[in-house]
């Protein structure tokens, strides 16, 4: 695997320093000239000798010197294990960011136990869960305006899902009025409830159960010749 450098560049903290705010706050994050300068706690310890729970005892007061130094510390580990994850470099850099980011954004939530890395690799890995339950819901979506009209022309047994199948379907959503849109995405690709979604969109749970159908009925309509268009291609191919 390709080294990856174990301090943070220019790009990365380019990248996120305009996002290093905790909800609700307007206050900008301390910084210190250099993270591996000065003292700081009663016992004058070094910045850059600080174990991560200090650290993070700084963090949670907004040192954003704290926080560089964190990240230098572990984003070599992280994107290393988060690239076998991915299998991907670039997604695994962009995860990482992410993982920082919901770091500093929740560090009031962190207690010291000793975990530190522990708990910064959960929340790495919660992230790559809940992208890959949102890929699978795309591919069972993608999938369902495939086969659920037994009046489709493709075959019942279809070709498997590809990025190319995703796009179209994300195309054909696009497409889709914003009320039929909305309560279609947040049922089947963010996994709400009829009920969440009524509150989410203000309506009743009917109106929600009407316009996803409608929905679904819309897109078999838009989906319709591009998948007659896979089924010409596979009989050529054949």
């Amino acid at each position: 695997m390709t080294s990856i450098s174990t301090t943070m560049n220019d790009h990365d903290l380019a990248t996120l320093r305009p996002r290093l705010r905790k909800p609700g706050s307007n206050a900008t994050p301390q910084a210190r000239p250099n993270p591996t300068e000065g003292a700081d706690g009663a016992a004058g310890v070094p910045l850059c000798e600080q174990e991560d729970g200090a650290l993070m005892v700084l963090v949670q007061a907004g040192d954003e010197a704290a926080f560089e130094l964190l990240m230098s510390r572990h984003k070599n580990a992280l994107v290393n294990y988060l690239s076998r994850l991915t299998r991907c470099r670039d997604r695994a850099e962009e995860v990482s960011q992410e993982a920082f980011l919901r770091l500093y954004q929740n560090s009031s939530r962190y207690q010291d136990r000793g975990f530190f890395t522990a708990y910064l690799y959960r929340i790495a890995t919660n992230l790559v869960r809940s992208e890959e339950r949102r890929k699978s819901r795309w591919r069972t979506l993608s999938n369902l305006f495939a086969i659920e009209d037994e009046r489709s022309p493709v075959s019942p047994h279809r070709e498997a899902i590809s990025g190319e199948v995703v796009d179209v379907v994300t195309q054909a959503l696009a497409e889709l009025p914003l009320r039929y849109r909305a309560p279609i995405v947040l049922r089947e690709i963010e996994g709400l409830s009829y009920s969440e979604i009524a509150q989410a969109l203000d309506c009743r749970e009917g109106t929600v159960k009407s316009r996803i159908n409608r929905a679904k009925a819309r897109l078999r309509e838009i989906l319709e010749d591009y998948w007659q268009t896979q089924m010409l291609d596979r009989e050529n191919q054949a």
